[in-house]
């Protein structure tokens, strides 16, 4: 194949002489500049007209040489890939040279030979390889370490030095005001190359060591972020997938980083560093156990510390986020009921109609659908999330004022559905509200969801489905039908209704109306103790009768002895804030030995504490001590290696939608409600109608195979059709022969 010649400059000889030209016209106009021009750079102003002939010469002369060299090129690609390596190797006396120019003088040249060995490291082994690396693309193992660890120690300090800043810390307006500066478009570009290197091999390596490592020395220089809008929302996006995802210390010292950020930027930063938190912790809630329970938390506990750094921001997102639980609860509320009305009016013409009122009455699926956006484990973990938020802010006056709308929506949790397999869910909520009364110290009206878990008929009669196996109420939000009659479902119960209803009341023991509060409890504690048969449920509810009454003497003789009126809040408010400081009512004495029973039970279930991350398999009573970056205190820098291969860390988007799929099969397993019911009117239904709970669990499990019958039922039908189509033709034939 003919390879196609350039085509030849056209005109160089009519350029040449305009040149000359407008050089004659600046020595007449202005001899001054052209005197000046001629004693600075004499070379502009020496050209000749023959550089036509020489142009044209050395194109012809190009024209050759390019097509011998290709010829060449094509013989010799061997030889050339042979050599090139050679050329780009990095040597370790070659890095060894540049450190010790820098940290003699910080020469320019050397920072910028470093900073294109950072780059050729950082980019060791991707597919596509950049021209711009081509310089340097070999190095050893030794050598990649040593370039890794000196840049991401050093740097930052090197680049401070240059831009004349701080030797730590900053704010952005110190960035954004340098950024008009000589020095900024001096060394902008040294600083873009640190910042992005550094984020791309954040996004290549897979150890957590060498992560956590590159994050903390990356909080240093955080601040020239500012000057670059992109990287800083890259950087927010992958550090919120470690603080989510990571295991070990690596989830620490992405909140670090984070925290970090927020603080010296602030502004939209902020706000989407609290989206992205949030968005995070409801991916982490979906599926809950034992094992990531306590990282859960420790996620709650984060997402609190971030809201502090600014407090009317956030106020904004927490108004909206409470906002957004309310509305699904009242979609929960009313959605059924709203879609039979709008039936109901469309078609009042026809309401005689049984048919039409059959299909107007909601359907079984369709409650089930509804109640299954609240009763699941991401709902009642952001509950949880905002009811820890409120508690850690109790003292600020703009989060204070949302605790009202969330006891609203927690209370209408509670009372969702009252049916008993959803004890541990309703045990849950009012744990929340008892955080929000006592750090708020607001009057919470908890006692009458208590008492009503103790008028079901399992609690007051033997139980009949044997000793059962110990309830972790931390790890469910339902109990199954079979153990529901067990014996450790029922002391469960009756003992975590005891040990919340103390904590309430303990909460309100140094209140000179306590003997009013305590009456309702009171009477139907005793209730309680009458219609019960197990002796061991009476004793546990004797006892807290016995402490409610003598907390009522002890408040009864303060109360006499004061001279104030009833409404003068303010000396109501101080009565006994000693006697609270030093704990000394019979009921605070009597909450803190069930709270230590509690405890012991806790540590009986679970025998030892689960670490997270990658110890997560190992079971120890502590934790090891780290230090404020969330690194162990020995710990050393880690030793990087060398890729093999770029491996792309899989984007969120295809995580989130397989994280979808399977929140969707496994909520359709196991968040299903299937009564709307207390089980002791479900007992009487039961015996009416001889045992149709186990009829209906039977319906269950052989609903396979009714869908498998379903072809044959089709036949069946089919075969009606047939026999009836047969019958009126023989009619027909009999009518036509008489």
């Amino acid at each position: 194949m003919e390879r196609k010649r350039p085509k030849k400059r056209a005109g160089v000889n009519n350029e040449a002489k305009e040149h000359i030209g407008t050089l004659k016209r600046l020595e007449e106009k202005d001899p001054e500049f052209y005197a000046f021009l001629k004693e600075q750079d004499n070379t502009l102003l020496e050209f000749d007209e023959d550089l036509d002939d020489s142009v044209q010469q050395t194109d012809t002369e190009g024209e050759e040489e390019e097509e011998t060299e290709a010829d060449d090129a094509e013989q010799g690609d061997n030889e050339s890939e042979k050599e090139e390596p050679r050329k780009n190797v990095i040597t370790s006396a070659m890095v060894d040279s540049w450190c010790s120019a820098i940290q003699d003088g910080a020469k320019l040249g050397a920072v910028r030979s470093i900073l294109r060995a950072f780059r050729s490291a950082c980019h060791y082994g991707d597919e596509n390889g950049d021209e711009s690396t081509a310089k340097f693309s070999t190095m050893s193992c030794s050598v990649f370490n040593k370039i890794m660890l000196f840049v991401l120690n050093e740097m930052d300090g090197i680049l401070r030095g240059l831009l004349n800043l701080p030797s730590f810390g900053g704010k952005k307006e110190m960035i954004l005001d340098l950024a008009s500066t000589r020095k900024w478009k001096n060394y902008n570009s040294l600083v873009k190359s640190y910042l992005g290197n550094s984020l791309h091999i954040l996004n290549q390596m897979t150890d957590n060591e060498m992560i956590a490592f590159v994050l903390r020395r990356m909080k240093f220089s955080a601040i020239f972020l500012a000057a670059f809008p992109v990287l800083l929302r890259k950087y927010i996006k992958v550090a919120l997938h470690f603080w989510g995802t990571g295991s070990g210390a690596l989830p620490v010292v992405s909140f670090l980083f984070i925290r970090d950020v927020c603080i010296r930027l602030g502004g939209d930063c902020l706000d989407d560093c609290i989206k992205g938190m949030y968005k995070a912790y409801v991916m982490n809630c979906q599926f809950v156990n034992s094992a990531n329970a306590q990282h859960i938390h420790f996620l709650s506990n984060c997402f609190s510390e971030l809201l502090r750094i600014d407090i009317p921001s956030a106020y904004q997102h927490a108004f909206t986020y409470i906002r957004q639980l309310a509305i699904i609860l009242k979609e929960t509320l009313s959605g059924s009921t709203n879609k039979k009305n709008s039936k109901n009016k469309s078609r009042a013409d026809f309401s005689h109609s049984k048919k039409i009122k059959g299909k107007d009455a909601p359907s079984k699926s369709a409650k089930k659908e509804a109640f299954r956006e609240v009763y699941r484990w991401k709902y009642v973990y952001c509950l949880e999330l905002w009811t820890g938020v409120i508690c850690a802010n109790s003292s600020e006056p703009d989060i204070r004022s949302l605790a009202y709308p969330l006891v609203q929506i927690i209370t209408g949790v509670a009372r969702l559905v009252p049916s008993t397999r959803y004890f541990p869910l309703r045990l849950r909520c009012v744990r929340m509200l008892n955080r929000i009364g006592a750090a708020t110290s607001t009057f919470i009206p908890i006692s009458l969801l208590l008492l009503d878990m103790l008028e079901i008929k399992e609690l007051r009669r033997s139980p009949t489905g044997g000793v059962g196996q110990a309830i972790d109420w931390s790890s469910i939000l339902k109990v199954s039908k079979v153990t529901l009659k067990t014996r450790a479902f029922q002391e469960a119960c009756v003992f975590s209704v005891v040990e919340e209803l103390a904590e309430h009341l303990s909460q309100w023991s140094y209140s000179i109306a306590f003997m009013e509060l305590s009456v309702v409890p009171c009477v139907r504690l005793r209730d309680f103790c009458k219609s019960t048969k197990v002796e061991r449920f009476q004793r546990e509810v004797k006892q807290l009768i016995r402490q409610i009454e003598s907390n009522s003497d002890y408040v009864n003789k303060n109360r006499a002895t004061v001279s104030f009126l009833p409404n003068s809040s303010l000396e109501a408010s101080s009565f006994l804030q000693d006697d609270k400081k030093s704990g000394k009512s019979p009921l605070s004495k009597y909450t803190a030995s069930l709270r230590q029973r509690a405890n012991e039970r806790n540590v009986s279930l679970r025998e030892s504490s689960v670490l997270v991350g990658d110890d997560s398999s190992k079971f120890r009573n502590t934790i090891p001590a780290e230090d404020e970056d969330g690194m162990p205190e020995d710990a050393e820098a880690p030793v990087f290696s060398l890729p093999v291969r770029s491996s792309s860390r899989p984007t969120e988007k295809t995580t989130s939608k397989k994280k979808r799929d399977l929140s969707d099969e496994r909520a359709q397993d196991e968040d299903i409600i299937e009564d709307l019911v207390l089980s002791s009117d479900e007992d009487e239904d039961e015996a009416a109608n001889g045992d149709d709970g186990d009829e209906s669990s039977e319906a269950e499990a052989t609903a396979p195979l009714q869908q498998a019958k379903k072809p044959n039922r089709r036949r069946t039908d089919n075969g009606k059709k047939n026999t009836k189509s047969y019958r009126n033709n023989t009619k027909k034939r009999k009518r036509s022969q008489r």
